[in-house]
């Protein structure tokens, strides 16, 4: 089956292809990992995503 999604990294990545890419879903975002495009990815609801980058932007995780 043809992957119809539009997969995208951070710019912060760079060249890399070690990272995560992620695609807009019509009501959630699928994650995945750039090392193995073919493998499953994780997919979560929308508010949660959009929950999980506001606490990144805020630095609420720990190193």
């Amino acid at each position: 089956m043809f992957d119809k999604r539009v997969w995208r990294k951070s710019s912060y990545s760079g060249d890399s292809d070690n990272c995560v890419e992620v695609a807009d879903l019509s009501n959630a975002t699928a994650v995945r990992d750039s090392k193995s495009p073919g493998a499953a990815a994780l997919t979560f609801p929308a508010a949660e995503w959009r929950a999980f980058v506001a606490d990144l932007r805020r630095e609420e995780f720990e190193n």
